[in-house]
């Protein structure tokens, strides 16, 4: 059976988010953490295979919240090195700022309420930005681990890990200090990017 995921390259060096990230846990992060969610995820499913083929619903439920786990932690650990840039920073502009400024006031109250949402995970988890297109507008989801409280349907845009892998290493148990250094690296032309794929933009006045 072919490997359905594998561990995407990142787009810049390992040291090329210091000094808000640095090195070493970009590393260990990507090339360790990251790399454990696609092993994860393709062994899932190669059990899975194996008990449908021997007709063994035994461990489907089991299996079935594995594969969950592990491909929305692969989905989402290659949004969050996207969103990110060693030329990030500053506000968002265009479109995206347009809807942000509709679906929250201002960009200061979407920044406090996202950093907000990201510091109070309670253990592991995300916090992302998401456009909904039913409602047609941006929600701010707060994440268990990697794949609990996100509402089906809304497409991801922008999301910051705060698993404490993320940032332990030179935050230590500082999550808000590593939330405000994140900040100057995210990568608002790849947001923007994505809105426009979801049809976000064209919603916003």
């Amino acid at each position: 059976m072919t490997a359905a995921y594998s561990l995407p390259d990142l787009t810049y060096d390992y040291g090329a988010l210091q000094p808000h990230l640095a090195a070493r846990i970009l590393e260990l992060h990507h090339g360790q953490h990251h790399a454990a969610y696609v092993a994860g995820a393709n062994t899932t499913l190669e059990k899975l295979a194996a008990a449908r083929a021997d007709g063994d619903t035994t461990n489907l439920v089991g299996l079935s919240r594995t594969l969950a786990f592990n491909v929305s932690g692969h989905v989402l650990h290659s949004l969050y090195w996207q969103n990110m840039s060693p030329d990030g920073g500053g506000e968002p502009t265009g479109a995206l700022a347009e809807a942000i400024g509709t679906d929250f006031g201002s960009f200061a109250a979407f920044r406090s309420s996202f950093s907000a949402t990201a510091a109070s995970v309670q253990g592991s988890g995300w916090a992302m930005l998401s456009y909904e297109p039913i409602g047609r507008r941006l929600h701010i989801d707060q994440l268990s681990d990697h794949h609990e409280n996100a509402a089906i349907g809304g497409v991801p845009l922008l999301t910051v890990d705060v698993w404490e892998h993320a940032y332990y290493l030179q935050y230590a148990n500082r999550r808000a200090d590593y939330i405000e250094a994140w900040w100057n690296v995210v990568a608002w032309h790849d947001v923007q990017r994505r809105l426009e794929a979801a049809g976000g933009a064209e919603s916003t006045p």
